[in-house]
C-alpha cells in the first residue's frame, strides 16, 4: 500500500512537472472549498440545536439558519467548488477527476473527529484505505 501510494505522489509530482501543476490546483481548491462547507455547516447547525418538530417552527428555523453568516459562507463555499469544478472538468477526464474528490471523505472524516469529538473507529480508518486503494488504481490509467 506505502509503495502505491508513493507511485501515486509519484504520478502526481510527474503531472505538475508537465504542466498540469495548476490543473491538478484546481481539484485540491474544489476540495478545500468542499470540506470547509461542510465543516462549517456542522459546527454552525450544532450551535443552533434540534431542528423543531411544527411545520412553523422547522421554516422558522431553516430561515434564520440560513442567514447566519457562516452558514452563507458555506453556500458560497459550495458555489466557488463548482466554479473550479468546472474548470477542473476542462482539464480532465471526469473518470479520472472525479475518484480525487473522495479526499473530501478522509479530510472530513479527520476534521471532524478532531474539531467536533467525532469518533474514528476502525471500520471508518479501513475505509480511508479504500479510498486511498481506488484513487491508486484510478490513477493508474491517468490522463
Amino acid at each position: 500500500m506505502i509503495v502505491q501510494l508513493t507511485k501515486l505522489f509519484t504520478t502526481l509530482i510527474h503531472s505538475m512537472k508537465t504542466g498540469k501543476a495548476v490543473d491538478f490546483i484546481y481539484i485540491l481548491i474544489t476540495i478545500f472549498l468542499t470540506v470547509y462547507g461542510q465543516l462549517v455547516f456542522k459546527w454552525r447547525m450544532d450551535m443552533k440545536g434540534s431542528i423543531p418538530n411544527g411545520s412553523m417552527g422547522k421554516l422558522q428555523y431553516i430561515f434564520w439558519a440560513y442567514l447566519d453568516p457562516w452558514i452563507i459562507s458555506g453556500f458560497l463555499a459550495a458555489f466557488l467548488a463548482s466554479v473550479f469544478w468546472a474548470i477542473t472538468l476542462t482539464k480532465f477526464d471526469l473518470s479520472f477527476a472525479y475518484p480525487f474528490t473522495s479526499l473530501s471523505f478522509v479530510l472530513v472524516l479527520f476534521l471532524s473527529a478532531f474539531l467536533f469529538k467525532e469518533p474514528l473507529t476502525i471500520s471508518k480508518l479501513f475505509g480511508v484505505l479504500l479510498i486511498f486503494g481506488g484513487l491508486i488504481v484510478i490513477s493508474r490509467g491517468s490522463n
